[in-house]
């Protein structure tokens, strides 16, 4: 089997996970998160691993946009004003759109975490966001989302 690793040319249109599973790049990963310059990183990060990426300032943003529909993954920061990633996770599921997540923070805590895992979200990450821990939750957000 081969190894997916950073860094390493992947296929086109899908890269092959450690558990052999192979992973659609073409599904779009949307980022939502109030501070600009979190936002863009993690674009131009996404990007850089081969992902389709679309940045949002807010929540509202992202429940009026059309790529709600398109969205395979979702990245949201826990900490924004008016809906907070969390809340906004817990929206699209009581919307019936349940799209796999990953909460981020700069201020994380056991009982935030808890709570989003408990919830259901696939990954909850510290900010700065290290690019082995973004790799292995969207690894697991694919996976989640294929029914694996």
């Amino acid at each position: 089997m081969q190894q997916w690793a950073l860094g390493c040319p992947r296929p086109d249109p899908a890269f092959e996970c450690e558990s052999g599973a192979t992973l659609s790049i073409q599904r779009l990963i949307s980022v939502v998160d109030d501070d600009q310059p979190c936002r863009e990183s993690l674009r131009r990060l996404l990007k850089s691993l081969a992902f389709r990426a679309d940045v949002f300032s807010s929540a509202a943003d992202f429940l009026a946009s059309p790529r709600l529909s398109e969205t395979g993954c979702l990245i949201a920061d826990i900490h924004m004003p008016a809906m907070t990633g969390l809340e906004l996770y817990r929206h699209l599921v009581a919307s019936g759109r349940t799209i796999p997540t990953i909460l981020v923070t700069g201020y994380p805590n056991d009982a935030d975490r808890a709570r989003a895992l408990a919830d259901g979200v696939v990954c909850y990450l510290r900010k700065p966001i290290d690019e082995h821990d973004l790799a292995q939750g969207l690894r697991t957000a694919f996976r989640s989302d294929d029914g694996a």
